[in-house]
């Protein structure tokens, strides 16, 4: 698994989430099982198949996230320069299609969050502005078609 880059606040979210899982999620499924057990013969019992299930979907999140927590490492924001556009810069664009300023900060898959602000360094447009200063064009190949971001203004928030 490749390593995971997350702010430290990224990080404790994923933390919580699995110790949400493992306290609460888990002992819950475990209960829903043992109460469907109890109903009888396991081979028609629909309950017993639903926990079950509900359960290996959950025993795989939790893996899933032990995982990405392991292989994460925590950036120093007091490090990174503001010259590019880089991992957890925030970066003001202008798009030229629609004449609309737009700002985003590139942040890690598991950090991503388009309603805040924050997408993926893996998307098209994170690509596209990666090592991209002040008064660059970015062109972003994106399914919609192509189209270019004017970087206006790169910051750390």
């Amino acid at each position: 698994m490749a390593v995971n880059y997350l702010t430290a606040e990224g990080l404790k979210k994923l933390k919580d989430e699995l110790r949400q899982l493992e306290s609460v999620e888990r002992p819950r499924i475990s209960a829903a099982i043992a109460e469907a057990r109890e109903k009888g013969d396991l081979s028609e019992n629909a309950e017993y198949d639903a926990a079950r299930e509900a359960q290996g979907l959950l025993e795989l999140k939790i893996s899933q996230l032990k995982d990405l927590i392991m292989n994460s490492r925590i950036i120093d924001k007091s490090k990174i320069s503001t010259k590019e556009v880089k991992i957890l810069t925030t970066v003001r664009v202008l798009n030229h299609k629609t004449n609309q300023e737009v700002k985003y900060t590139l942040v890690s898959e598991a950090e991503a969050n388009f309603r805040e602000g924050k997408i993926a360094i893996g998307t098209p447009i994170a690509k596209a502005l990666i090592g991209k200063k002040v008064g660059e064009i970015a062109t972003v190949n994106a399914p919609a078609g192509a189209f270019q971001l004017e970087v206006l203004e790169i910051t750390l928030e």
